[in-house]
């Protein structure tokens, strides 16, 4: 039996695989029906993503998954950037060499999982979390934590194709190497690299979207 807590984790999902797109309404029954379940695990679920800011209720439509303005997508990256690429300059001084290892290996994954976008968002929001964790200290990780629950709003990846998926992982390597050697400001400098390049193709995303 599926309880709230699971569903909500499976609505989330729905969000990031692009099953659900910003936007969207969220219909209790449509949800009860897909999930097998009644009516009240669907609206405790919808609160608490209401709680969280990523469901809004409007009148006379109901809940709505919260569409991101390019704005709201352009400062939630300025965040993004701010918090991962000063993790890469605590995790240039921090990262064990095991870490080091996982972080060469999730990227050789990713390269390797090209054909498949949805391996390759896991390879790469892996890749991510081990910077983050890297890092060794709590309260960035707590602030990404919470950073995490918009950045799902960004909804499916936008490694879509092998050609971006290899320019990525040739930025992944450049921040490895920049680990590696210790250079705080070379590692914060690749990151901040990789996350321009990003929100670049997240805005031409959106654009084709409209």
């Amino acid at each position: 039996m599926l309880t709230t807590k699971s569903i909500y984790e499976q609505i989330l999902l729905s969000i990031e695989s692009g099953a659900l797109q910003p936007g969207c309404r969220l219909l209790e029954t449509d949800l009860a029906n897909q999930f097998g379940v009644s009516r009240t695990p669907i609206r405790e679920a919808i609160r608490t993503l209401e709680s969280e800011g990523l469901v809004i209720h409007k009148p006379r439509v109901g809940a709505e998954l919260r569409l991101l303005t390019q704005q709201e997508i352009v400062e939630l990256y300025e965040m993004r950037t701010v918090l991962e690429a000063t993790a890469s300059e605590m995790a240039a001084k921090h990262a064990s060499s095991s870490e080091l290892r996982t972080l060469e290996t999730l990227n050789i994954q990713m390269f390797e999982a090209a054909t498949d976008p949805n391996e390759v968002a896991i390879y790469n929001r892996q890749f991510h979390i081990c910077i983050i964790n890297s890092a060794r200290n709590r309260f960035l990780s707590h602030s990404y934590n919470s950073l995490s629950h918009s950045l799902i709003l960004l909804g499916k990846t936008t490694l879509e194709n092998e050609k971006r998926v290899q320019d990525v992982t040739d930025q992944h390597e450049k921040i490895i190497d920049a680990l590696k050697s210790g250079s705080k400001y070379e590692a914060s400098q690749a990151m901040r690299e990789h996350m321009e390049a990003s929100l670049d193709h997240r805005l031409k995303a959106v654009h084709i979207n409209v």
